[in-house]
């Protein structure tokens, strides 16, 4: 269909920033944040998934609303927001409300000053999500704070420094006299500092739009070159416009077809914008409830719906309350700003939360066409397959009528998290009963997750109603077991369902209705007492199984040892700094590295990867893809000059695939064209043709076939034969410890520009190795490594999973730029970052553990499985660190462990925060666990027995030196109230029987080191200027964990001269060469190190002309020496002295120390649902003298939430064939805010220096991360105490994540005797457990 030939294209107007924008050729795929970040240069609205799922994205929009006749600031995801749709509308970005070099806005200062920000890439958006709020409510309750960030994600901080900055935000009647401001904490920083808030300075609305709203509507039509885009007037031209394009798909936030055009790669040629027809907007009080027009926003309408509550009687607005409750959980509230109620209908997709609660209500839908107007019951048949309607082609939803309610009503949603997630399982239920009885009249149950369509349980409702008036059943535990029963058999999936979980959903209708049936007994019971009638109510220890999830707004202490009275205030070591970028990032102004400005000639890449896991490539055929606008060049393995060899440990990996794919994201290509867009079109045009073989895709699989790296690792020590004899009881066990993607917020990115003479390539890279990325660089360009420089700024996040796999992109684009002789630039999308990179390994740990009756463990054998995946990269290292941590912090006497690395047809996986370490040690914990279990002992008695002391040697023969574990632990027992919390667990479970608490204290000990010895070195490079400012540089790159904040405080005691004397503007291969990467935790300790050397030097340079003039100034001294022409620049170097470990004699030191922990946590579970909270954390954390108590306390609390992520939530899922089914926020979950624990406390240990560091500091960013363990352990605690109630004891398996699937499958009881998993090798799964 043409369209151009019938379409002129209007005038786009609309406001950015207070500026007056008029664009003249709008096109209708262009995003919001596409056009501020190229068409604008606002590059402090960032990208972080595309899909409106993690908010770093976040702007704010305002517009003058005419059926509300207010102007309306709304946060709204720019990723999402179609440029088309901002007509008249005045939008607001972070650079707009402040800048560090005029004023920061209160907004930024707080996030910054309060530690909330650390790789920063996240900050903006977090940022423009707290302003909208107060644009609206400039004093919030601490649940509308709350609320605001429910669409914002941080994998930074832990989040809980991001809530204590913003609540000082919140009304101060409800903050005054709470907890929520403790002592301890303004030690960290001080809030009476804050900048207070004023509303009357903040930019205006422009009066142009205010003047233009009051003029009547005309249609606007935007052509562009694949999509026009219709804004019709009224609702006589919208029907017109659908009859005649009756395709065309309605867009209100684009919050859905956004997602399909970008990530399913369709194309609807023609997009009607009905947002500002006023009947699509209304809404109307009427006598059987309240009618919605299909345009008003879910925000609009839970406005609407919260005011109902409040003013009508109880018994009316069961359905209202339920329909809130569903909106409570619905996206973020940049989705629910922008999202229409038509459109979640009209979406239809199975999992709807909305959905099921309307067809159980029987809201009555609207519909109109040019022919006419019909109305329809939202019924079963509203939905006649998969994403399909009742609606006719050229028929459009007008309105949906919410009826009041007939006092019992109930909506559940079950998911993996409960902000901003998808649903598993969601239902409506509906119950009528005769007046004054427990008759049922009648019953609506609806559910979503359990077909392809919402569904009514029509078979179940209509055996419980009963057909005969004599045969109506009573509300009674009878009515109950058959109801469950009919549910079991009618809520069927088949076991290769689309999403899989299948036993876990079916038992979720039984359990969700179950629940619906507690809450009306409850209601029932009450309702008919004061008409005079009796009916037993809900049991005491069953009641809370009807109460509803509600977050509880956390509190926190931090405490840390201050610096020394009459430390000079010069001296910054040891005291709580801000991140020296932290201002910038909260301002937008930090520059990443897609934030650098475009070069007049820049042309953009986009990858071209298998679809198959393993398979040869027969032929590419690039014909559609080529004509593509804007294409210039297919970049082949031919186009290579140097060699197409490449990895970061051995080289068998490819920069471009040759003749095989071996997985699912192999890079077999690459498309360069004239803008992002058309190079990401041209991509998925390209069509190859592949012969398929057999992929080997779980550990299982590599393990039948012997698909294995070499060398296997083996660590013993004692006699393990002797140890077993010994023992007066042997149990045997295995636990998977599930992948982990990365999430760092930036994803992977590179701009390579070529100097045009002896093969020079300048290189921009997110990396944590510089010199590896240079070195991999120049080998595939054939050139030296001198002629190529790479640097790094800063990184938005990194974790890893920058150490190594961010070089297969940068050489990819480094090729490309060699070809086209131009600077080209590639930033990955979420979905293609988390496909190609890989992430943390999967592990296969069994066990085999001998002990006494006391709990002692005498024995252990351990062997290891960990899926590295289709290339080694670090995995053996990796394997080799899990080995080294095998028994965690206990002391076995006879211990064999065992490593294979299991060689895959899946992404390779890589470094992660941790390195293998989380992974040895968790399943350390399991048979830890186990013995607990079998003897019947405490766990914390267990624990305590087989801790190692200081003294005592480790498996790998190393001396525990300054051992400070025990100190942790009583410390952690003591500010957790472990005794008193144990009783209370105690008393709650006796009194809770769909309830069930837990609690674990959990150690930790972690190797300070590169286990290859090697990379234990470090260089710097400081310059000394004449004005007296310092120019520092160092091997280690930024991104997020303060390295550079505490390199500067290093060089400021070492120079004893202020810190803002300092700076360090990047890192770069032309300044210090052949550096390490930033990981292994031991930035700090070996660049610190380096720099203090490198400071030493240039002291001993000055100090003749310090002895001459004792009064002089740092600028006098500097002087005097420049003028005597002495060097005021010096190099810095060190390397870790004795370090070295033999594998095959168990002899050497592998680790320079060990920094030790102890982490406490009490949960709750919800046995019915899986639903777990972190209602306390305790952590105790050794890290020496700390350098920087806020940048450290930050590390620990946000390697916890990753960890908690890791252990409880995190889970990827990959098909059978290998394909990666979890590729964004949508899909995939890391903590939210709502994750963090209710009451979170953590402690640096005091008088614990460290004198194998840098001034006795001790490395923080990984160790902590294992702590998230007691999380988990409590969920297993907690779940022993619910398979007690079924009468099961002993130990059990539990693997990891302990996801609401696992807790609920693990807490067996009638119920999910109901639903049995079909037997393994009987069908063919939806995902697998790799």
């Amino acid at each position: 269909m043409s369209l151009s030939a019938e379409s002129t294209g209007d005038d786009l107007v609309f406001f950015v920033n207070g500026k007056k924008v008029v664009e003249k050729n709008a096109e209708p795929e262009m995003t919001l944040l596409t056009y501020l970040r190229t068409k604008l240069g606002l590059t402090g609205t960032k990208l972080g998934c595309a899909e409106g799922g993690c908010g770093a994205c976040t702007v704010m929009v305002s517009k003058f609303n005419m059926h509300q006749n207010k102007i309306v600031h709304h946060a709204v995801n720019a990723c999402l927001a179609p440029l088309c749709s901002l007509h008249h509308s005045a939008v607001t970005t972070v650079e707009s409300i402040g800048s560090v070099a005029t004023k920061v806005h209160p907004v930024q200062e707080r996030i910054a000053k309060a530690h909330g920000s650390q790789c920063g890439f996240c900050t903006p958006g977090i940022v423009m999500s707290m302003y909208a709020l107060l644009r609206n409510n400039p004093q919030p309750s601490l649940l509308d704070i709350e609320e605001a960030f429910q669409g914002n994600l941080c994998r930074c901080t832990g989040y809980r420094p991001i809530l204590e900055g913003y609540k000082t935000f919140a009304k101060v009647s409800e903050c005054c006299n709470s907890k929520y401001f403790e002592a301890e904490n303004s030690l960290l920083y001080d809030p009476s500092e804050f900048r207070p808030l004023d509303p009357t300075q903040e930019i205006i609305f422009p009066p142009e739009l205010l003047c233009s709203s009051k003029q009547p509507l005309r249609q606007l039509r935007f052509q562009g070159e694949r999509v026009l885009w219709v804004q019709p007037s009224s609702l006589t031209e919208l029907l017109g416009l659908k009859d005649k394009y009756p395709e065309a798909r309605l867009v209100v936030g684009n919050t859905e077809v956004g997602i399909e055009m970008k990530f399913k790669n369709l194309l609807y040629p023609v997009i009607l914008a009905p947002a500002f027809i006023p009947e699509l907007n209304t809404v109307q009080h009427t006598a059987d409830g309240i009618l919605f027009g299909a345009a008003c926003t879910l925000a609009h309408l839970g406005e609407v719906l919260c005011d109902a509550v409040q003013e009508l009687p109880s018994h009316q607005t069961e359905v209202f309350r339920a329909v809130q409750e569903q909106l409570r959980w619905f996206a973020g509230q940049q989705v629910r700003n922008v999202a229409a109620v038509g459109g979640n209908i009209m979406t239809a997709s199975p999992i709807s939360d909305l959905n099921p609660v309307f067809m159980a209500a029987g809201c009555k839908l609207t519909l109109v066409s040019k022919g006419g107007k019909r109305v329809i019951k939202m019924d079963d048949s509203f939905f006649p397959g998969y994403r399909k309607t009742a609606l006719k082609p050229n028929e459009v939803l007008l309105s949906i009528e919410i009826p009041y309610s007939k006092k019992y009503f109930s909506a559940f949603k079950q998911s993996q998290r409960h902000e901003d997630d998808i649903a598993i399982v969601t239902c409506g239920m509906n119950i009528m009963f005769e007046e004054n009885t427990n008759t049922v009249r009648s019953l609506q149950l609806s559910y979503g997750g359990m077909a392809p369509t919402t569904i009514l349980a029509k078979k179940t409702c209509k055996q419980l109603i009963g057909r005969l008036c004599s045969h109506k059943k009573k509300w009674s535990e009878e009515l109950l077991h058959e109801a469950c029963s009919s549910l079991a058999e009618e809520m069927t999936l088949n076991p290769s369902a689309p999403g899989g979980m299948v036993s876990y959903r079916r038992a979720l209708t039984i359990s969700l209705f179950f629940k619906f049936y507690l809450t009306v007994q409850h209601k029932l019971a009450r309702d008919l007492k004061s008409a005079g009638l009796a009916l037993e109510d809900v049991r005491p220890d069953y009641a809370s199984a009807t109460e509803l999830f509600h977050s509880v707004f956390p509190s926190s202490t931090q405490l840390f040892q201050e610096v020394p009275p009459g430390q000079n205030k010069d001296d910054v070591v040891g005291r709580p700094i801000i991140h020296l970028s932290a201002l910038k990032q909260a301002t937008g102004e930090a520059v990443y590295c897609d934030d650098i400005p475009y070069y007049d000639n820049e042309l953009h890449l986009a990858l071209v990867t298998s679809t198959k896991a393993h398979a040869r490539i027969e032929s590419i055929d690039t014909t559609e893809a080529m004509c593509v606008p804007g294409v210039v060049a297919f970049i082949t393995v031919k186009d290579i000059p140097g060699s197409n060899k490449t990895g970061p440990a051995i080289y068998d990996e490819t920069v471009l695939a040759e003749d095989m794919v071996t997985c699912v994201g192999h890079i077999v290509a690459a498309i360069v064209a004239d803008t992002q867009a058309h190079a990401q079109r041209a991509a998925k045009a390209v069509k190859i043709t592949y012969k398929e073989l057999k992929p080997v895709v779980t550990i299982q699989e590599a393990i039948s076939c012997k698909s294995f790296y070499e060398p296997r690792r083996k660590i013993e020590q004692g006699n393990i034969e002797k140890g077993f004899k010994e023992a007066d009881h042997i149990l045997e066990g295995e636990m998977h410890i599930g992948g982990q993607e990365h999430f760092y917020m930036e994803t992977n990115c590179t701009l390579a520009v070529p100097k045009g003479e002896d093969g020079e390539m300048e290189l921009f890279v997110s990396t944590q190795s510089a010199s590896k990325t240079q070195m991999l660089v120049a080998k595939a360009l054939g050139v030296p490594a001198n002629r190529i420089v790479c640097r790094v700024k800063r990184m938005g996040g990194g974790f890893g999973g920058k150490e190594s796999r961010s070089m297969a992109l940068s050489t990819v684009v480094a090729v490309a730029a060699q070809k086209v002789k131009k600077p080209v630039r590639c930033m990955l999308d979420r979905d293609e970052d988390m496909l190609v990179t890989g992430g943390r390994h999967p592990f296969l740990g069994q066990y085999k553990v001998g002990f006494m009756k006391t709990g002692k463990v005498v024995a252990l054998e351990v062997t290891f499985y960990s899926n590295a995946g289709n290339s080694a990269d670090l995995s053996l290292s990796i394997m080799e660190r899990a080995l080294f941590h095998m028994e965690n912090s206990y002391n076995i006497p006879h211990i064999r462990g065992t490593g294979y690395v299991c060689k895959t047809n899946l992404p390779s996986n890589t470094a992660f925060r941790g390195f293998g370490g989380p992974q040895g040690m968790m399943v350390a914990e399991s048979w830890m666990s186990d013995v607990a279990l079998y003897c019947g002992l405490p766990a914390e008695q267990v624990r305590r027995l087989n801790m190692y002391k200081q003294g005592d040697r480790t498996p790998f023969s190393q001396c525990l030196e300054q051992f400070t574990i025990d100190r942790c632990w009583e410390e952690c027992m003591t500010i957790s109230q472990y005794n008193q919390r144990t009783k209370e667990i105690e008393r709650f479970n006796r009194q809770h029987r769909w309830k069930k608490r837990g609690i674990a204290i959990i150690p930790t000990k972690f190797g300070i080191s590169f286990t290859a010895t090697f990379l234990n070195q470090a260089g710097a490079l400081v310059h000394v200027y004449t004005d007296g400012s310092v120019l520092l540089t160092h091997g280690g790159t930024e991104m997020g964990q303060g390295l550079h904040t505490k390199m500067v405080q290093v060089a400021s005691k070492a120079l004893g001269i202020p810190c803002s004397k300092v700076h360090i503007s990047e890192t770069s291969t032309n300044t210090v060469p052949n550096t390490s990467p930033t990981a292994a935790s031991a930035s700090s300790d070996l660049n610190g190190m380096a720099v203090y050397n490198a400071c030493q030097t240039l002291n001993k340079r000055l100090q003749p002309y310090k002895t001459k003039n004792l009064q002089g100034t740092w600028e006098d001294w500097v002087k005097a020496a420049y003028f005597d022409r002495v060097n005021l620049s010096a190099n810095g170097f060190y390397k870790t002295p004795d370090l070295g470990y033999n594998f095959e004699t168990n002899q050497g030191k592998p680790f320079n120390y060990f920094t030790y922990g102890v982490g406490c946590s009490e949960v709750e579970i919800d046995c019915l649902t899986g639903d777990h909270k972190n209602l306390h954390t305790s952590i105790v954390m050794d890290v020496g003298n700390s350098l920087n108590p806020a940048i450290d306390i930050g590390q620990v609390e946000g390697a916890f939430m990753q960890g908690v992520g890791l252990f409880t939530l995190e889970e990827l899922r990959y098909s059978p064939e290998g394909v990666l089914l979890t590729r964004g926020p949508g899909m995939y979950k890391i903590p939210a805010f709502g994750d963090i624990p209710i009451e979170l406390k953590v402690s640096l240990l005091r008088d614990s220096p460290n004198e194998k560091a840098i001034f006795s500091s001790k490395a923080v960013g990984e160790p902590p991360l294992f702590l998230a363990a007691s999380v988990f352990y409590a969920i297993k605690d907690a779940i022993t105490a619910a398979r007690a109630e079924s009468g099961l004891s002993g130990p059990f398996r539990l693997d990891s994540p302990a996801t609401a699937e696992r807790i609920r499958n693990a807490c067996e009881d009638s119920f999910t005797k109901l639903c049995p998993p079909a037997e393994p090798g009987t069908f063919k799964p939806w995902a697998v457990q790799i």
